[in-house]
Formats: structure tokens, C-alpha cells, sequence
């Protein structure tokens, strides 16, 4: 038996992937503020509701996990640990408290307010708190959440980003902040790297500036935040939660994750390098979504309700508020 008629099953699936990512991505060149990600989840979803997924297809579109968790490990490459320090201690005492206060703040309400079970609450946690979709992965994958919470918890976070890349510069301009001071506030409270740059830079250059490193000040800490909540889940489920239970529950990629991070960071790999990772890990996130999108079917979105939504806007008004007093008072 050749590689070829190992591999012969998954060709099928691993084809109707890469096309939907393919065509996702096109399809979000084309039309300015369309984010890729989304059309990808929209594919996989339209796919699966209408047609369906073909039998012959599955073995390759069950491969969606493993381009999920590769893309989390690629992402350690993002992680800049030198604009971490180069924003000064008073810019990363926010970041800790913002992030570590979110994650309480926003499951607190998701459960307790809007009564939400299961892991959705931890995923929405995770989006808005730290890393927007690319926490909502990496945590989803810890936490071995359902495709349905997993893509209704990005899909949610994605609705945000839009609104906040529009609200965040015409409030910044109606409150007179400076641009330091939008820079850190934007970067402290909306969610996914790309708004938050371009609502910065929409601002001013300065703006822009401390808006990025602040955002990825909040970025290097998605690895800490999934181990937590992994160990947090694992201690939970155990009835004897012993070192070595916590390490058999524990997602072994997360190690890969921090293992590129601290390769990045060691000036091993060029600036060229680096960005390549990245592409390719923007890419597996593509694949992993069109993926996810064919296991999804809308009764199953149906049934989720509005709750998410109203618990991450309760949040983000919250976490918002908080920290424009924050900026104003500290720089």
C-alpha cells in the first residue's frame, strides 16, 4: 500500500476545505469589511444545510480538528514579547487586570445573568477578553466544545468587531482623548487584532501604535489563559483530579503553542519567516472554519438563542467603560 491510497480517502474532503477557503478568501478581498473568516463559517454552513456534506468527503473534513490546533501552535509566532515590555509597566498592569477581570466579569454574566450552560460561556469569555476569534479557537479546543457553541461563540465575537471598529474612532474623537490614550483604550477593549489596528490607525499614527502593542500585550497571554482553563475544566471533570489526570486532559499542542513563541522571540527565525508562519496559520484558521461550518446545522444556532449576544455587550459596555476611566486617570 502506497502514501497515495493512505491519503486516498481524505483527498475528497481535504479538497472541499481548501476550496472553501480558497473561495472565502477571494470573496473577502472583494468586498472591503468582509472578514474571511466569517465567509468561510457562512460556506461551511450553506454547504451543510443545503446540500450536505458528501459521505465521501467526511474522513478528509473530520482532518478540520488537526488544521485547528496546527494554526493555534503557528500562532506562537505572533506573539512579540519585546512590544509586550516596550508597553511599560502601568500599559501591562492594565492588561493583566483587564484580561484576568474580563474573564470573571464575562462569565459571571453569561451565567449568571443570562443563565447560559456548558462551555459557551468560557469561549465568549476567552473571545472578548483576551484575543477575539483566535481565543474562541484556542480555548474551544481545550475545552473539546461543540462545533455549534464554538462557531456561534466566533460568530459573535466577529459581530463586535464590526461594530467597534465603526464606534471606537467616533467616540475617541467625541471624548477628545489623546492618541496614547485611544491607543490603549482600544487595545484594552475591543477584540481581535485587525479592528483594533485599523480603529487605531483610523485615530491617529500614534494611536495606531500603542493600540497594536497594547492589543498584543493582551495576545501573549492566550496561552496562560488556555492552560488555566484547561486545568480549571480537567480539576472539574476528575473525581480525583491527580497530577497525572491533569496532564492526560492537558491539550499537548498548547506546549507547541509556547514552543513557537519562545522560538519567535529567541530571533531564530527572520521577519520573513515569522510572517510566513502567520500566513500559514491565517490559512489553517480558514480551513478549520470551513470545517466547522459544514458540522454546524442553523436549528442548532436557532436554539441558542440571543443570550451570547447580550452577554458579550453587557461586557463590552462594562470592560469599555472601565478602562477609558483607567486612561484618562493613569496616562
Amino acid at each position: 500500500m502506497t502514501v497515495l491510497d493512505d491519503l486516498g480517502p481524505y483527498v475528497p474532503g481535504m479538497l472541499l476545505l481548501g476550496g472553501g477557503a480558497l473561495l472565502a478568501t477571494l470573496l473577502g478581498a472583494m468586498v472591503p469589511g468582509l472578514q474571511p473568516l466569517v465567509v468561510a463559517v457562512a460556506l461551511g454552513v450553506a454547504v451543510a444545510n443545503t446540500a450536505g456534506t458528501p459521505a465521501v468527503a467526511e474522513p478528509g473534513v473530520s482532518l478540520h480538528k488537526l488544521a485547528l490546533e496546527t494554526g493555534i501552535v503557528l500562532l506562537g509566532a505572533a506573539i512579540a514579547i519585546e512590544e509586550l515590555m516596550a508597553a511599560g509597566p502601568t500599559v501591562i498592569g492594565l492588561v493583566v487586570v483587564v484580561v484576568a477581570g474580563g474573564l470573571l466579569l464575562s462569565e459571571a454574566i453569561a451565567r449568571g445573568v443570562f443563565r447560559i450552560g456548558g462551555t459557551t460561556p468560557s469561549l465568549l469569555a476567552a473571545g472578548a477578553s483576551v484575543c477575539g476569534v483566535s481565543a474562541v479557537v484556542a480555548v474551544g479546543r481545550v475545552l473539546e466544545a461543540r462545533g455549534a457553541a464554538l462557531t456561534f461563540a466566533a460568530a459573535t465575537v466577529l459581530l463586535f468587531d464590526a461594530v467597534t471598529l465603526v464606534a471606537f474612532p467616533l467616540a475617541g474623537e467625541w471624548l477628545g482623548l489623546t492618541g496614547r490614550q485611544f491607543g490603549v483604550w482600544a487595545g484594552l477593549s475591543m477584540f481581535s487584532t485587525g479592528p483594533v489596528a485599523a480603529a487605531g490607525f483610523a485615530h491617529s499614527v500614534e494611536a495606531g501604535q500603542w493600540a497594536t502593542v497594547t492589543k498584543l500585550a493582551r495576545n501573549s497571554l492566550l496561552g496562560g489563559v488556555a492552560v488555566a482553563y484547561s486545568v480549571a475544566y480537567a480539576a472539574r471533570s476528575a473525581t480525583d483530579p491527580e497530577a497525572r489526570e491533569l496532564w492526560a486532559e492537558f491539550p499537548k499542542f498548547l506546549l507547541g503553542f509556547l514552543l513557537v513563541a519562545a522560538i519567535a522571540n529567541a530571533g531564530v527565525l527572520s521577519p520573513a519567516a515569522i510572517e510566513s508562519i502567520t500566513a500559514t496559520s491565517d490559512g489553517l484558521f480558514l480551513v478549520a472554519f470551513v470545517g466547522l461550518g459544514l458540522s454546524i446545522r442553523v436549528r442548532d444556532l436557532r436554539a441558542v438563542g440571543l443570550a451570547p449576544v447580550g452577554a458579550v455587550f453587557v461586557h463590552l459596555l462594562v470592560v469599555s467603560a472601565l478602562t477609558l476611566a483607567a486612561v484618562r486617570t493613569l496616562l
